[in-house]
């Protein structure tokens, strides 16, 4: 990877790399916090290491090739790679705190060890790490293909992959360590925030560039998504984790929204990060890799552009339905659910579009587990979407609220949705990359998708029941007008449906692995002359489809 940067390349990757280790080394002499001292040390060591390799080949010879002859695919590799391991460790996270509820024991004798700090450091290493590198993983590869053209920068896209990585570290160990912001879908403390918005934008700009040198005069509809993904992000980002600090030397930082604002804002960011970075980024995939490796156009191209506006619009008023019977005002309420029932019909209308271009290639669906991940991905689309707009109304929301359904329902999204689209543009994927003419294994990838499907079905079948079961007991009462059941009594009926979701994740867990050992033996495989799946800008995917 270094032979490929010139040497004024290099430098810049040099000289980034040193002003971040100065900024680590900063933090730990003057943090007045132990957290602040550790962050600073893991800033140094992750510069340190990335800035030996730069370093030890600075006067090496410089690239004979053209560049521009060939795509750039380099930073692609090492994103799928750390997609993975995230995957892992974030789904392994997820289960272990799982088990928790079933055998508080499991949490041992450590702070860190308890349900409180691990549970974040599992929807934060499964929703950016895992989601996070997966999408800036496709993006490249997806913007590059429909463009015909190569990333604008040769330096810019490896900063964008581990400057996001060292956010996601900074913001994982904070968990264990006892500092976040306290909020759902936390993120990290206000000066790994500040890192993000650096590296975000030069993401933004990478891709615009990318765009602008364009050979194809079409712009496709998966890089509407991607675009859609990148920019509202930042956005949320920005205005949701507005701080300020107690001290420059302290990890510590107060939001500037007070009370029920705080609230809404919060969950303004929390709905469109549902929306933006787990719907509208996947959907980049699903628009991308499905038609390609169902070897069809898009069925209707026109229905993906007015299902990209559908959801643009309306996701962005949605939100406040996660604060129904709170103290926001009550038509702020309304507004929400109102837009979030309207969802409904661009959602379905991207689902229904999927589905719809399998049309005629359902035999290969049979025979190929790797366009069925992308099928089953798309049919729990359509489901929980539905599902999300349902549980929005009001009144069953009065059931639903603060119960173990919600967390079916996102889960129902999480692994049915986006962790199935993520495995199924994944294999379509790495073949193409390393030049093999296929997977290591499509036995491997049956079990795989077999394990998933039967990890989320337990999963979320055992949640929604837990849920609907909690629901009815909190709103019990007995002919004297008092509760018929205690909070306890409760937590006792959900034992077997909390044993029943740590097997389904484990499940889940089970198959990210058997599918991380056969991305491992194709790459390792020897190399093929031609790629498996067409790579060119002519391919299914970049031809609209009517």
């Amino acid at each position: 990877m270094i032979d490929k940067l010139t040497y004024s390349e290099r430098q810049s990757a040099s000289f980034i790399l040193v002003a971040v280790a100065v900024v680590g080394l900063l933090m730990a002499a003057f943090g007045n916090s132990n957290q602040l001292g550790v962050h600073g040390v893991i800033v140094m060591i992750f510069a340190a290491a990335l800035l030996y390799p730069v370093l030890s080949a600075i006067y090496a010879p410089e690239p004979v090739e053209d560049r521009e002859a060939s795509y750039y695919d380099d930073p692609i590799k090492v994103g799928i790679v750390l997609a993975m391991a995230w995957a892992i460790f974030g789904m392994f996270m997820g289960v272990w705190v799982a088990a928790q509820l079933a055998w508080p024991n499991l949490a041992f004798d450590a702070a860190w060890s308890t349900f409180g700090r691990l549970r974040p450091t599992h929807t934060s290493g499964i929703i950016f790490g895992f989601g996070g590198n997966a999408l800036i993983a496709t993006s490249f590869h997806v913007v590059q293909r429909t463009s015909r053209a190569r990333l604008a920068g040769q330096v810019s896209p490896w900063f964008v992959l581990f400057g996001y990585n060292l956010f996601c570290v900074l913001a994982v160990s904070g968990y264990f360590i006892g500092v976040t912001q306290s909020k759902e879908y936390a993120e990290a403390e206000w000066y790994a925030d500040l890192w993000l918005v650096v590296v975000w934008v030069t993401y933004f700009i990478l891709y615009l560039r990318t765009l602008a040198r364009r050979k194809e005069p079409h712009i496709y509809v998966a890089n509407w998504y991607f675009m859609a993904f990148i920019l509202v992000v930042a956005m949320l980002h920005i205005v949701n984790n507005l701080a300020i600090p107690i001290a420059w030397s302290s990890a510590k930082s107060y939001t500037i929204w007070p009370g029920v604002q705080d609230a809404m804002v919060q969950w303004w960011y929390g709905h469109n990060a549902v929306a933006f970075f787990l719907t509208a980024g996947f959907l980049g995939m699903l628009y991308y890799y499905l038609p390609v490796r169902a070897q069809r156009p898009i069925f209707s191209y026109r229905l993906s552009i007015l299902s990209f506006w559908g959801i643009v619009f309306f996701y962005m008023w949605a939100g406040s339905h996660h604060l129904h019977y709170t103290a926001l005002p009550h038509w702020v309420q309304t507004l929400g659910m109102t837009f979030s029932v309207m969802l409904l019909v661009p959602s379905w209308a991207s689902a229904g579009n999927a589905l719809l271009t399998l049309n005629g290639a359902w035999d290969r669906v049979r025979s190929d587990a790797t366009l069925r991940f992308m099928m089953a991905a798309a049919v729990f689309y359509g489901l929980s979407t539905f599902e999300g707009s349902f549980l929005a109304i009001r009144p069953v929301n009065a059931l639903s609220h603060y119960t173990d359904w919600t967390v079916g329902h996102v889960h129902a999204g999480a692994l049915g949705w986006v962790a199935l689209i993520t495995f199924g543009s994944i294999y379509t994927l790495v073949p193409t990359l390393w030049k093999r003419e296929r997977m290591y294994s499509a036995a491997l990838i049956e079990w795989h998708f077999w394990l998933a499907i039967a990890g989320t079905l337990i999963y979320i079948f055992a949640m929604w029941n837990s849920g609907i079961i909690q629901g009815l007991m909190w709103r019990t009462y007995t002919g004297e007008n008092t509760l018929a059941y205690s909070f306890v009594d409760s937590l006792v009926a959900m034992y077997p449906y909390y044993i029943a979701r740590a097997f389904g994740g484990l499940l889940f867990l089970i198959g990210a692995a058997i599918g991380c050992y056969n991305i491992w033996m194709t790459v390792k495989a020897v190399p093929s002359t031609v790629p498996a799946t067409p790579d060119a800008p002519e391919t299914a995917a970049a031809v609209p489809g009517e």
